[in-house]
């Protein structure tokens, strides 16, 4: 178990680096696929409830790390107009959500019906970012939605959501490597004979 769990954060953390470097698609509304997320919800149905915690806080600080340096709303000699920004360590709260969703369908994905994990992904993501624009939309003090912004969640959220099996056949390879078991077949049926 330790090793998985072990695997599992290299595999996160390299998810971080690869996020860096993955670009908009400008032809999608500045859609893009969210790989860090995606391998901590992946990784979230595999997992324990205490386990998806730590990764929760592992992920939600290296997301805010990575969306918040600098100077706030960003150099003033280039941005004339301050952009409202979150606050440090709101994505950790996002994340847990996130992940305390997808420990709810643990008991399918252990039946070995990923393919509900790897939906529920796609969703998962769509809430996390319509969750983060509401509230960057209440520090802002007003609302605005524009047609834009929903087409960019719901187009980051389907492309990701298609990376999902993927992922997921990777955290299978890792837990193999590592003698870890991630999917009970369940009960399997008897047949019985009545003599």
């Amino acid at each position: 178990m330790i090793k998985y769990i072990i695997s599992v954060i290299l595999l996160t953390l390299a998810a971080c680096l690869l996020q860096q470097f993955l670009p908009a698609i400008g032809g999608l509304h500045g859609a893009r696929v969210l790989i860090l997320p995606l391998v901590f919800l992946c990784a979230a149905v595999t997992v324990d409830f205490a386990t998806m915690l730590v990764l929760a806080y592992l992920c939600g600080f290296l997301w805010d790390s990575q969306h918040t340096l600098g100077s706030h709303g960003g150099d003033p000699e280039i941005y004339k107009e301050q952009i409202e920004s979150l606050s440090f360590g709101y994505s950790i709260i996002l994340y847990a959500m996130m992940g305390l969703l997808m420990q709810g369908i643990q008991p399918l994905f252990r039946k070995g019906k990923w393919h509900l994990s790897s939906l529920l992904s796609g969703i998962a993501i769509f809430l996390y970012l319509f969750s983060e624009y509401l509230l960057i939309n209440f520090v802002r003090g007003d609302f605005t939605f524009p047609a834009t912004a929903f087409y960019r969640i719901y187009l980051t959220s389907a492309l990701t959501m298609l990376f999902s099996p993927i992922v997921f056949w990777i955290m299978f390879q890792l837990a193999s490597l590592c003698q870890h078991t991630i999917r009970y077949d369940g009960l399997t049926r008897r047949s019985r004979y009545i003599d």
